[in-house]
Parts: C-alpha cells; structure tokens; sequence
C-alpha cells in the first residue's frame, strides 16, 4: 500500500505532460524519485510530486501504478545514519533513541537526501518527521511529545497521521478548539483528526 511522503522510483520523463518544467525532466532523468502527496485520483494512477533542486522547483502530477519500481516509505529511514553535519541531521540523531516507541519516519528534506544521498538539506532546513497515530493521542501527550522535540537543534515539524489524514503535531497540541485535517480531498477543519468531526 503506498501512503503520503513515500518515495519512489521509476517515474520516467515521458511520464510527465508536455508542459511539465525542464527542471523535472531533468530531475526524472536522473533517476531520482518522486514523493506521493494527497489527493484523489483515477484508478492506476497515483498522485506525486517532483522535487528539483532548488526550494520552489516542487511540480505535482500523477504517475501511473504500473511504473513503480521501489518504493520507500518514511519509517525506513528512520535507521539511516549521514555524515554531514546540517542541523537537521543532527537533530535526527539526537532525536532517534526518544522516539523508538512511537511507529515514525523522516519525511520532507531530510528523508530524501537520507534515501538518495543527494544533498537536499542546508543550515536553515527544518527536520520534517510523520509518526503513524492510528489511535488517537490525548492533547496533553501531544504537548510532552512537542517539549521533547523542542528540545532539538533544528525546529522539527512532526505530522500525525491519522486514519483520516494528517494533522501537525504543534497545532494539536495548542489550544484552537478546531484543527487542520490535511486529507486526500484538501485540508479541513475539524474537531478531532481521528474522527474527522468538522
């Protein structure tokens, strides 16, 4: 099953429409992958964004099932160690043993440049984490799990995936009586993610 924030490979430049940027075509042709992100498409075909080198290259489009050739979701990198010293990493490892309870993966930047090695993070780069919440977690639980993660060298924003969507951790755990669901259908606001009561 594939899910939001996997990554795969076997995406081709004649996948892309023709008016897709030549930075994507480019970045395809290369071999990189792409990432899946949330919305609603026809069967056979699922929706993924292309992610060139630099901040604003991002391109959504579709890629056809029957192209992938590996995928990797976020929880598999979550053992993968770098050499490089950007903050983000570090505070990966700092991180990593406070969090081996919890069903988690590296996601955004960090997770590509972690499956790639292309170097995909800089010194101002946030360290973007999913973790797997399929039972709901009480607000004053996502407010420890927040001191813990303020604690690191890099501002890190966690998303909580519920089975309805994703919301972040850093706004379930405030005070606002309604909260952004992001879904396969667009972001709602909604009471509780677990329930996706608006």
């Amino acid at each position: 099953m594939v899910n939001a924030h996997d990554l795969l490979w076997g995406m081709r430049p004649g996948h892309l429409p023709a008016d897709a940027p030549g930075w994507a075509l480019d970045v395809l042709g290369a071999g990189h992958p792409v990432v899946v992100r949330r919305a609603v498409t026809d069967a056979g075909w699922l929706p993924v964004g292309v992610r060139g080198p630099l901040r604003e290259q991002r391109y959504a489009t579709l890629m056809p099932v029957q192209a992938i050739e590996r995928r990797v979701p976020p929880q598999a990198l979550r053992t993968v160690t770098s050499s490089r010293a950007v903050p983000a990493l570090r505070a990966l490892d700092q991180l990593r043993p406070l969090l081996g309870c919890l069903d988690w993966g590296v996601a955004g930047s960090a997770g590509f440049e972690l499956a790639t090695g292309v170097e995909a993070l800089h010194a101002r780069s946030d360290l973007d984490l999913i973790v797997c919440m399929p039972e709901p977690l009480d607000r004053c639980a996502a407010r420890e799990l927040l001191a813990l993660l303020d604690t690191a060298v890099c501002a890190v924003d966690l998303q909580l995936q519920t089975p309805f969507g994703a919301v972040a951790l850093r706004e379930w755990a405030g005070t606002a009586a309604r909260v952004l669901l992001k879904t396969n259908c667009g972001a709602q606001l909604v009471v509780d993610p677990w329930r996706a009561v608006a």
